[in-house]
């Protein structure tokens, strides 16, 4: 099988995305109203095309899945038409739409993401708080949900790096949980390195690859720092075996390559992904859940 690819699509696109989405839409089981999304034509698409974005999978030549997203005012976006074709869900090409679709909202201005969600599925509600969305109102037929967008840093250097952790350092609290993800090399363990000198906590911290997790205890009153590696994890009950559950609550825990691993250790998080863009990095910082609610991350976003 061809690798499946995230892009973002072009007004070229409109008839193969309507041809996946009529596929993904007409598959699901129809309790009420027929989905809007089967009254579409190759015109409306294009129409929506021009004035929002769109973000296509393909295999190859072939459009498997899509979403769109369009300016909805109050600088929040509007997310709607997420679709997989039947024949390859389950292939985690949904996340990768989704987590696509919150980065370049954050990366175009926004500050939140909303969808609708159908009020006759209200079982797709949890997947949806799984990527940070919770529901702000409803009515008899729609759930309107929301969540916060990233902030967006730009890292030109290691040593920017670690300031940024520094930083960060300044807005954590005993029970903060950390996920950092990204390609190696990315600069995982150069962020966790910031946060550790600015909580002032002993001892060097490296990859701790080969031993799955560090705990460096404060220098001066203040929590932990409990530094975990995932990488060779495969499910997220061997994160619960490493035992970080019983530190969790009076430490700051940051688990590097913890995306898809970690979530279950707390409704609240912190997701951390680090993108290489040429000679920088572009970091994604987006708070879930509501011990971040009162924290404003934009703070990082100033030199």
């Amino acid at each position: 099988m061809s690798q499946i690819v995230v892009r973002q699509a072009t007004v070229a696109d409109a008839p193969g995305i309507l041809s996946a989405s009529r596929a993904a839409f007409g598959a699901r089981p129809i309790l009420g109203a027929a989905p809007a999304a089967l009254q579409d034509s190759v015109a409306d698409l294009e129409t929506r095309l021009e004035r929002g974005t769109a973000l296509v999978a393909a295999e190859g030549s072939k459009l498997v899945g899509g979403l769109f997203f369009e300016d909805s005012g109050s600088d929040s976006a509007y997310m709607s038409r997420v679709h997989v074709h039947p024949g390859f869900q389950g292939q985690g090409i949904a996340r990768a739409l989704i987590e696509t679709a919150i980065q370049a909202a954050a990366i175009e201005g926004f500050r939140t993401l909303e969808l609708d969600v159908s009020s006759e599925y209200p079982e797709h509600l949890d997947s949806w708080r799984r990527y940070g969305f919770m529901q702000i109102r409803r009515n008899e037929q729609l759930i309107r949900l929301r969540r916060d967008l990233p902030v967006v840093v730009e890292v030109p250097t290691a040593a920017d790096m670690q300031n940024l952790g520094r930083k960060l350092a300044k807005l954590l609290r005993p029970g903060d949980l950390l996920v950092l993800d990204g390609e190696l090399g990315a600069g995982k363990t150069t962020l966790t390195q910031g946060i550790g000198a600015g909580m002032r906590v002993d001892g060097a911290i490296i990859s701790p690859t080969f031993v799955l997790s560090r705990i460096h205890p404060p220098l001066e009153a203040g929590p932990a720092l409990v530094h975990v590696d995932a990488y060779r994890l495969a499910s997220a009950a061997e994160v619960f075996d490493i035992d970080i559950a019983d530190t969790l609550a009076e430490s700051i825990t940051v688990i590097e390559w913890g995306r898809g691993l970690a979530e279950q250790l707390s409704d609240s998080r912190l997701e951390v992904t680090i993108d290489r863009a040429d000679d920088t990095r572009v970091v994604y910082l987006g708070a879930v859940g509501p011990a971040w609610n009162d924290r404003d991350l934009t703070v990082l976003e100033s030199e």
